[in-house]
């Protein structure tokens, strides 16, 4: 064989930036929040799921404009009216509806409706225009879970956060609290507070709110168990860090996924309790619309006049299924363990 000289000229020379490009990592670096947000937006049925909770939020609470009528004014000229909309052929909307003996009457003629006032979901029984109470009753229902969950979070939160970061006996009298609420069914908690307290929007928000904190704060606590033993929490300590400081600092970011995914499925959970507790007629007081009142309103007379309870049913079973299923995406987003 031949000795094969190397000589400087067998290599080829690299420029320094052409060496860095190629250790370069490709990927870019992402932060836990957008990896969630990536993970999210890959779910295609959360996506739709909050475009439809984004656009209900808005009709809803732009409905002092969007609605056509005042939601209790009463015209009893006009009640029981079925669905219409001007210059249209659409089944359901013609102004016509069949009555008892199976005849299609038409009562905006019978009534001598003018020709130019039209009711979009049409009236109750009281005359009332059903459209504009839809949209008054989903903005109540909204506004109550929104505060009911800001209230649960305001105390749930920081409630969890104490129990598992103390322990011992502190830990264990937080907790036999804890599970004396439990013991007690939430219905008849929140009847014997809306007994003590005056009907109205604040009595359901604070009694919807009194039970629901348990669910978060056991969540938040059996989660700062185990983030007080991880090494940055014991660094902090050991450095001087007050547990205030750590909570802020450490504890509160790491539980931000936790805190976020119970949030959104505490929403739904108090929109259907609020609906319940009106169907029953311990909800919200005559005249104020919500989807529950709607709903115990349109089920007296559903075998005749079905409208007047499918439509608030609808809004009612669209606002639980998109709110599960944006929660559900969530819970796969920030925690892709549990898939």
């Amino acid at each position: 064989m031949e000795d094969v000289k190397i000589t400087a000229e067998s290599f080829e020379k690299i420029a320094g930036d052409q060496s860095a490009n190629q250790e370069k990592i490709s990927a870019p670096s992402l932060t836990f929040f957008q990896d969630a947000v990536r993970r999210l937006r890959k779910n295609k049925v959360a996506v739709v799921s909050f475009f439809v909770l984004l656009i209900i939020a808005v009709v809803a609470f732009c409905s002092p404009i969007l609605a056509p009528n005042d939601p209790n004014t009463q015209n009893a000229d006009y009640a029981n009216l079925p669905p219409r909309i001007a210059n249209t052929n659409i089944p359901g909307f013609r102004g016509e509806i069949k009555n008892a003996a199976g005849i299609i009457t038409h009562p905006y003629e019978t009534n001598n409706v003018p020709k130019n006032r039209t009711y979009l979901l049409g009236t109750d029984y009281l005359g009332r225009d059903l459209f504009s109470r839809v949209l008054y009753g989903t903005r109540l229902s909204l506004i109550i879970a929104f505060v009911a969950t800001l209230v649960d979070l305001l105390i749930g939160l920081p409630y969890g956060i104490i129990s598992g970061w103390k322990g011992g006996k502190v830990d264990t009298f937080m907790q036999r609290i804890i599970e004396i609420i439990s013991s007690v069914p939430n219905l008849i908690v929140v009847i014997l507070l809306l007994l003590v307290l005056k009907p109205g929007l604040s009595s359901i928000i604070i009694a919807i709110a009194f039970s629901s904190w348990v669910t978060m704060a056991r969540l938040i606590r059996a989660q700062t168990l185990q983030l007080k033993e991880q090494e940055y929490v014991l660094a902090s300590l050991t450095l001087g860090e007050s547990s205030f400081k750590i909570a802020l600092k450490h504890l509160i970011p790491n539980l931000s996924s936790t805190i976020i995914i119970q949030t959104m499925f505490s929403i739904p959970n108090a929109i259907f309790f609020e609906a319940f507790l009106s169907f029953i007629g311990i909800g919200i007081p005559a005249p104020n619309a919500s989807l529950g009142t709607l709903l115990s309103d349109g089920q007296k007379a559903f075998r005749f006049l079905p409208y007047q309870m499918w439509y608030p049913a609808i809004v009612l079973c669209v606002l639980m299924i998109a709110f599960n299923l944006f929660a559900d995406g969530l819970r796969d987003a920030f925690d892709p363990k549990s898939e």
